[in-house]
């Protein structure tokens, strides 16, 4: 990706992220001051050991959490400290988001819970649907419920409805964790595409693969961030950021 990119071609922004948890008198920091920018066309990766704060960044990042402190900009339209209902309309335009869960719901279909994710999306969202079907080699299986399916079929099935929105962010918390190489691959191609089309995707992973194919790294640790600048050659020595990370 060129250096030094302009406001226009940034879609996910970050600035001094904080969250807090309090249990009784004990108080844990999972996130200390991190910021990040993710241009469109961009793939970054999010690695970090387990408790890092990994999944709490991708949460507040997609509006599912608040963060304590900071902000979280999607497309330019700030999304964090807004009423819950604002951020899920927010996320309903502009994110699409794939968990370790898949995002799907156990008893409606394939085809059904991609529609359900389609509820702002205008046009012809049946149409839209069964292409997304088709290209994630699910169109014969458009009818299936979730546990009908494999677990290649779960995460295709998954990636589907988080790109149900036609989102300009995408975020993926672990896609590959539990898939074959073989399936691993085709969720990565099919990730690679999407930012090709010119979606910003962040991915939280511990594949080689997807660190190996992304434009960038950033790693937590204890909550803090920090970056490697060459994903598609493997991570460069890391550097610790305080600014924002570009």
């Amino acid at each position: 990706m060129p250096a030094g990119p302009s406001d226009d071609d940034v879609v996910l922004a970050a600035r001094e992220l904080y969250r807090f948890y309090r249990a009784g008198e004990e108080e844990t920091l999972a996130l200390r001051g991190v910021s990040l920018r993710v241009r469109r066309g961009e793939t970054v990766a999010v690695v970090g050991p387990s408790g890092a704060g990994k999944s709490t960044l991708l949460a507040c990042l997609a509006g599912l959490d608040e963060p304590s402190g900071g902000e979280v900009r999607v497309a330019g339209v700030r999304i964090s400290h807004r009423p819950e209902t604002e951020r899920a309309r927010l996320r309903a335009r502009h994110v699409g988001v794939l968990l370790q869960s898949h995002n799907l719901l156990p008893h409606l279909t394939v085809r059904d819970n991609i529609r359900l994710a389609q509820h702002a999306v205008r046009g012809r969202p049946a149409v839209r649907a069964a292409a997304l079907l088709e290209q994630m080699g699910l169109g014969r299986r458009s009818g299936a419920l979730p546990r009908q399916l494999s677990g290649g079929e779960l995460a295709r099935a998954g990636l589907a409805v988080a790109l149900a929105n036609s989102p300009a962010v995408l975020l993926a918390d672990e896609p590959t964790g539990e898939l074959d190489g073989v399936t691993e691959e085709l969720v990565l191609r099919m990730l690679r595409d999407r930012a090709a089309d010119g979606c910003a995707v962040l991915i939280v992973t511990h594949s080689a693969e997807a660190v190996r194919g992304a434009d960038r790294v950033i790693t937590l640790d204890d909550g803090r961030a920090r970056e490697g600048h060459e994903g598609h050659e493997g991570t460069a020595q890391a550097k610790e950021s305080s600014h924002v990370l570009r």
